[in-house]
């Protein structure tokens, strides 16, 4: 699903069950909340640079 999705390299883990239909629900909802480094930056208080160096 995630290569689907445009990422590669991607290594998971799935805790508890492992019921197809629940990982494609994590999956998804975990990439959902996906942050950009520039809301990560932001959040954190800290500029685009510190975050990415």
């Amino acid at each position: 699903m995630l290569e689907l999705a445009g990422y590669r390299n991607i290594r998971t883990k799935s805790l508890g069950s492992n019921n197809k239909q629940n990982v494609v629900l994590a999956t998804i909802e975990g990439l959902s909340k996906i942050k950009s480094p520039e809301d990560v930056a932001r959040l954190r208080g800290k500029s685009l640079d510190e975050i990415l160096n």
